[in-house]
């Protein structure tokens, strides 16, 4: 076969391997059958589809050993874009248009990050453009924070938009398109309240009552409306309906509301307005007004096209078209903004950006690179069925990106010290380690000494079988250092381990080892003289339950109260003491990590960004 277009990601172990490419059967020592295959009839080729990508697993007669590569395959067309193409080939649209339309009222989360893939990526596709608008029709919500938040977010996702549209710069435009609904006898002014108003829209199963003033002239209609306009009425007084059947099946074409009186400051246009367009009525419109070819919604909307299609249609304008596709639930989160708003102001979570939070800037603080989120939404795709996205293959993503990007530290959170008896006191060496696995020429030298830092957990007095760690006895590799053996454990009066003592093997060092000494087990280790104190914060899922909003009862019972661990007498490599915020390391053996925005020259912080597996207990 031809030479494929392929891009080397692993070697080594296969059973990993296998992982990566979706396996899930039996233990470790089982290699898939496929792999023992490939081995037994010595297949030069053999492919395997994992999501949208075809890995191949081939002989490598240089390396002696099979090597894992990821070929390109060309994807077939989700079911908007074959939309798209078939408008272009049909001359509807020469060139197509899309928008992302935010409601700045809370930050955005990642169902948003999937929706502005979808949009951008669209128009870079089809040499198309992508405008931002954002829908500020309630000054009561919006703020102009959440508007700078939104284009940080859509900008580190890596986009930028053709232009930049607010609602309300077309306030006027759609006061002059209300006004001509109510001329053509299409729209009324509604005194009711809107308990009256709910009361009379009917039932799914009984059809609306048309009130008294569906029967107004369209002159009076126009006269009351500009009282609106001018301020003549309070809040809740009255509306603006748009008339066209209270009879209908779908409820959302019962006279649907097109504005209300709200006298509010708007964070734009100030005390200019005191009406405001409803969504429905304003949505549409804007679309038309930019030239929008194709609006592209979440399900929740199928219910509401015809109503957009009545507007568009009974005003004249130009035809842009509504598309739904699946939204994007996820597992162990919540996705309404109006439940998100809760944790924050009860203070479940620290704030918006609490990389516990479902929010993009959540996940930018917690580690997170856009580059994964991007592979994320291309993964899952464009469905039109509603569906649970599990987090863990979120956490895939960026594993796999960061397996082969982030630097190697060496980071001990859990210390207890271990002091070798037969090295010199107050000798120091400089090892040198490799910042990535298999990358020599880019090394870093740790500082080794008589008295270092190991995890307390890679001790244990009684081993268990298969235990390759230190115990009273054993021996085990330090990291990039020598082999070691623990000969004696110091007890504080509770009986808990405070310090270990024990032989090193001069002849052992890494790189040039004579030993002749085997160990199975190799630990990480830190120079107590040399290591950094840091804070370090374990992040685990927020919730207990897959689809807290499904549960019964208040979603809030469900947070998980472990969501959070803050180590702060973590220690950490003096290579670390001068990375930013959002530098992110592989600490090794304990997980990818960032450095948070509240590390300082005299504090460092670390979040954890993902652990090396998922070990999440479900």
């Amino acid at each position: 076969m031809s030479e494929p277009n392929i891009r080397l990601l692993f070697s080594g172990d296969l059973w990993v391997l296998a992982i990566q490419m979706g396996y899930r059967g039996p233990g470790r020592k089982e290699s898939p059958a496929w792999v023992q295959e490939g081995r037994e009839k010595n297949i030069k080729f053999l492919t395997s589809k994992c999501g949208i990508f075809v890995y191949g697993l081939y002989w490598s007669p240089e390396k002696e050993k099979f090597i894992i590569i990821k070929m390109t395959e060309e994807k077939s067309l989700n079911f908007i874009e074959e939309i798209i193409e078939e408008d272009l080939k049909a001359g509807r649209c020469k060139q197509i248009i899309t928008r992302f339309p935010p409601e700045p009222n809370g930050y955005l989360h990642i169902g948003h990050a999937k929706s502005i893939c979808l949009n951008f990526g669209l128009a870079l596709k089809y040499q198309g453009a992508t405008n931002l608008r954002f829908d500020d029709t309630n000054p009561v919500t919006e703020e102009t924070e959440y508007v700078d938040s939104i284009k940080n977010d859509v900008r580190w996702l890596g986009f930028e938009w053709a232009h930049e549209f607010y609602t309300s710069d077309y306030f006027e435009d759609l006061y002059l398109l209300a006004v001509k609904l109510i001329q053509k006898g299409l729209a009324y002014v509604d005194d009711s309240t809107p308990e009256k108003i709910a009361a009379e829209k009917g039932t799914p199963t009984q059809p609306g009552i048309e009130n008294e003033y569906r029967k107004r002239t369209p002159e009076e209609n126009l006269r009351l409306f500009e009282e609106m306009r001018a301020g003549k009425y309070k809040d809740g007084q009255k509306v603006l309906r748009a008339k066209i059947d209270m009879a209908a099946q779908n409820m959302h074409m019962r006279d649907p509301i097109m504005y209300r009186i709200k006298h509010a400051h708007h964070h734009r246009t100030g005390d200019k307005w005191v009406i405001y367009p409803m969504y429905d009525f304003a949505h549409g419109q804007s679309d038309s007004i930019e030239g929008i070819t194709h609006s592209i919604c979440t399900l929740e909307f199928v219910p509401h096209r015809p109503l957009y299609d009545w507007y568009i249609q009974n005003l004249e304008i130009f035809p842009s078209r509504q598309y739904e596709f699946a939204r994007l639930n996820m597992t162990y989160t919540v996705m309404s903004k109006r439940r998100l708003l809760q944790l924050v102001n009860e203070g479940h979570v620290s704030g918006w950006d609490d990389p516990r939070m479902p929010t993009i800037s959540a996940f930018r603080r917690k580690g997170y690179t856009a580059s994964s989120i991007r592979t994320f939404c291309d993964k899952i795709g464009v469905a039109k069925r509603d569906n649970l996205i599990d987090i863990s293959l979120l956490e895939v993503c960026l594993r796999e990106e960061l397996n082969a990007t982030a630097p190697r530290l060496m980071a001990v959170l859990k210390p207890v010290k271990f002091i070798i008896d037969n090295y010199p006191a107050g000798l120091t060496e400089e090892l040198q380690t490799e910042n990535l696995p298999g990358d020599l020429e880019h090394t870093r030298s740790v500082t080794f000494s008589r008295e270092f830092w190991i995890e307390r957990d890679d001790f244990t007095e009684e081993p268990p079988k298969k235990w390759f760690r230190l115990a009273p006895g054993a021996m085990v590799r330090l990291k990039s250092a020598y082999i070691i053996r623990c000969d004696r454990v110091v007890k504080n009066e509770a009986g808990e381990v405070t310090e270990l003592h024990g032989t090193y093997f001069p002849e052992s060092r890494s790189g040039s080892d004579s030993s002749g000494l085997h160990v199975k087990g190799t630990i990480h280790w830190l120079s107590v003289d040399h290591a950094l104190k840091a804070e370090v914060r374990l992040y685990d899922r927020l919730f207990t339950v897959e689809n807290p909003a499904m549960e019964e009862g208040d979603f809030k019972d469900f947070i998980n109260p472990h969501s959070l661990e803050i180590i702060e007498d973590a220690l950490v490599e003096p290579s670390a003491g001068k990375a930013v915020p959002g530098t992110r390391y592989q600490f090794i053996r304990n997980g990818y990590f960032c450095v948070d925005m509240d590390s300082s020259d005299s504090r460092l912080v670390f979040n954890r960004t993902v652990t090396l597996k998922d070990s999440f207990k479900k």
